[in-house]
């Protein structure tokens, strides 16, 4: 796998003008533009967990969610577009398949997740949005 233009910083700038229209009119602590930082922390744990983080916040607080949720899907489209197929579906079994992702696919999207992430957090700064 060689390195790919993958528009990351077009993209995370369309999630945080998304993310930041929703939050509008939300007060503080509803707001999804926070999550951000989580989102580049929990890179780290693996695919998996950050697939999965949609779902634990859907109940509760669905605007967050949202937002994980669309960086997932914009994320799966990236890796898609680069040739690289990243599972999407709603099944139980998303964490065994993620796994199952040979070791040089998994530490490219990882990689490419990051810097997603990281061009989310530098869109979200240069709005200076709300905490």
């Amino acid at each position: 796998m060689g390195w790919k233009f993958y528009e990351l910083d077009r993209i995370a700038h369309k999630l945080v003008i998304d993310a930041r229209d929703r939050d509008n009119n939300l007060p503080k602590g509803k707001k999804s533009l926070p999550q951000a930082h989580e989102m580049r922390m929990v890179v780290a744990y693996g695919l998996e967990r950050f697939w999965g983080e949609h779902l634990r916040l859907r109940v509760k607080e669905a605007n967050k969610s949202q937002f994980w949720e669309e960086t997932w899907v914009a994320f799966v489209d990236i890796m898609r577009r680069s040739g690289v197929e990243i599972p999407d579906d709603t099944a139980n079994t998303m964490p065994e398949k993620l796994w199952a992702l040979d070791l040089e696919t998994q530490r490219v999207a990882l990689a490419v997740l990051t810097q997603l992430c990281e061009a989310i957090i530098w869109w979200k700064q240069r709005y200076k949005t709300e905490s």
